[in-house]
């Protein structure tokens, strides 16, 4: 049986993403692989590329900005309080088009993404450093590790 517990976001590992910073905020680990959750902040012109995950099915909780989402064949327009549901298997990316910050809850179910991002980026320890420009290098090992957690870039998509 899962166990209860509180966590505050301070608390909660933190990464370099491909030109954003992820905190985890739920693993596996403390809810017996029910599901992971992280924040994600995403600066203008961040987001990953098209994408597909085969094990977990994925939402976004949008809390601040307007992401834009790309959903197999189009994109919407997300703003504070939009909830996004991904089932697994299906062509989707999210990417910040404004000038400015935008932030979101993304949770992954079931848990274990969250090693593919442990493996894939550096950890963050000073938040108030600038983020690192690190897209290219990102991009390079989420290539590579994607097949081993069941995930597909797809870069001429979208």
């Amino acid at each position: 049986m899962a166990t209860m517990f509180h966590q505050a976001v301070s608390a909660g590992a933190s990464y370099w993403g491909p030109g954003d910073v992820y905190t985890f905020l739920v693993t596996g680990e403390q809810c017996d692989g029910g599901y992971f959750s992280m924040l994600a902040i995403v600066p203008p012109g961040g987001g990953p590329p098209p994408h597909t995950h085969a094990l977990e099915d994925e939402t976004f909780y949008v809390l601040d900005g307007t992401p834009s989402f790309f959903l197999e064949d189009h994109w919407i327009q997300g703003g504070p309080g939009d909830f996004v549901n991904i089932p697994h298997g299906r062509l989707h990316c999210f990417h910040n088009h404004s000038d400015q910050l935008m932030t979101m809850t993304l949770t992954f179910t079931p848990a274990g993404i969250e090693k593919f991002f442990k493996e894939t980026l550096e950890r963050a320890y000073d938040l108030s450093a600038p983020v690192p420009d690190n897209v290219d290098e990102v991009s390079a090992k989420y290539a590579e590790a994607a097949p081993r957690y069941g995930m597909e870039f797809f870069l001429d998509a979208g």
